[in-house]
């Protein structure tokens, strides 16, 4: 049965289809979930409930567009209203980050699991835009609002986050070394 048959049944309230879809997207849909949630178990918790909503809109969905993009986005959604109903973000006084105040991380000297690792350790607000920003290319009006922010609060946490991952990159890589404790 292909996807397009998939999605049918599961309009139809299909629990074996339902099935199916899963199966075919769990695995995806979890890094996606492990990326907007502080944890493992809130990532799984996050990627049940999404798949409880998809299936209840399922009937939305027009075949316009993938259906992985319009699912994925449901995910990232889900997972957002729920830290937003649990953490407030830092608010920022000055909303003018200059885009040149944004520092370019040089990767090319780490590993794919050590960049995902210390995106994983930025605070949530950071992690939250700069994921929203760099990994799933929102623009920063639509993460303002996807985060009840404003724009300049998500161009300073894209622009902290930045600084972050920059000096454990640079510290990893031997390029600038941690000040010493005395």
């Amino acid at each position: 049965m292909g996807l397009d048959q998939l999605i049918i049944a599961c309009k139809e309230n299909d629990a074996k289809a339902q099935e199916q879809i899963y199966t075919l997207f769990a695995p995806k849909f979890f890094g996606v979930c492990l990326k907007y949630s502080t944890n493992y178990a809130e990532a799984e918790d996050n990627l049940q409930d999404g798949f409880i909503i998809i299936f209840k809109k399922m009937e939305q969905f027009q075949f316009k567009g993938s259906f992985e993009g319009w699912a994925k986005r449901i995910m990232i959604n889900n997972a957002l209203q729920k830290y937003r109903t649990q953490v407030r973000f830092l608010e920022v006084v000055n909303d003018n980050v200059a885009e040149d105040e944004i520092p370019e991380l040089d990767d090319e000297d780490v590993s794919l699991d050590y960049l995902m690792q210390i995106i994983q350790e930025l605070p949530d607000r950071y992690r939250m835009v700069f994921n929203l920003y760099v990994l799933d290319g929102y623009s920063h009006k639509e993460i303002a609002e996807m985060l009840e922010i404003t724009t300049g609060t998500t161009k300073s946490n894209l622009a902290r986050a930045r600084m972050i991952l920059k000096e454990k990159i640079d510290v990893h890589t031997g390029k600038n070394k941690l000040p010493s404790t005395k």
